[in-house]
């Protein structure tokens, strides 16, 4: 937040109830995750009833109301299957591997005047965390963080034909695996020390992640451009 021009430094303030982090700061992020699986409840509620008013889709990406089958018990076994194998996977990592994951610098000793020389966040976050390092300023790594992930939200309204899926467009498929590629060597970059040459393969590989949802736009538009001429 000390990033935001102007008024950063106020709404610290205002986030942290004072000025420090203390007692009052600890209560509200304790508050902040114990309502968001509340607002997650709400939002899979929502989309329930969203389902139920539209109906899925299927692999082509054609919406139509023939050739529809109920919920249950087809999919419902479907997703039972996919959440037993999920529960398998994640009790094996609970019960026998349960650092794996983990930094051994989370069994440090906190210190407020000491910071690890080497902390990352989780795995799950390191490619946004390579794209937020690799800009040296701080305003800016921040704004081109929150870029990186509104760009995957345009998607789905950049193609005006009516079947948006890659089945049937393997220029597409390409640049589909260049993106998981440069996601995977970005989170890989994200857990490394922010020193060369990881520093500059992460400018190198964030460029290139923007530079992906370029060539997939034009080439999205060139085909719907192509096709509705046909």
């Amino acid at each position: 937040m000390t990033a935001v021009p102007l008024y950063g430094q106020k709404i610290v303030i205002w986030l942290w109830g004072g000025y420090s982090v203390d007692h009052a700061t600890l209560n509200r992020f304790f508050s902040l995750h114990y309502f968001l699986p509340f607002v997650l409840i709400f939002l899979v509620l929502l989309h329930v009833i969203f389902l139920h008013d539209k109906g899925s889709s299927n692999p082509l990406g054609v919406y139509t109301n023939r050739d529809k089958i109920v919920f249950n018990p087809y999919f419902t076994v479907k997703d039972l299957h996919s959440v037993l194998i999920v529960l398998i996977f994640l009790i094996g990592f609970i019960s026998f591997f349960p650092n794996y994951l983990g930094h051994t610098d989370n069994y440090i000793m906190a210190d407020a005047l000491v910071t690890p020389s080497h902390i990352v966040p989780e795995w799950y976050f390191l490619p946004f965390y390579a794209i937020l390092r690799s800009i040296p300023n701080k305003l800016g790594g921040i704004v081109v963080l929150l870029l990186a992930i509104l760009i995957l939200l345009l998607l789905p309204y950049i193609s005006i034909n009516a079947i948006k899926p890659n089945v049937f467009r393997e220029g597409q498929k390409f640049f589909f695996w260049v993106f998981i590629w440069l996601v995977i060597l970005l989170g890989w970059l994200g857990g490394k020390p922010v020193e060369q040459p990881f520093l500059q393969l992460s400018q190198l590989f964030t460029i290139l992640y923007f530079l992906n949802f370029v060539f997939v736009t034009q080439f999205i538009v060139l085909v719907d451009m192509f096709t509705n001429y046909s």
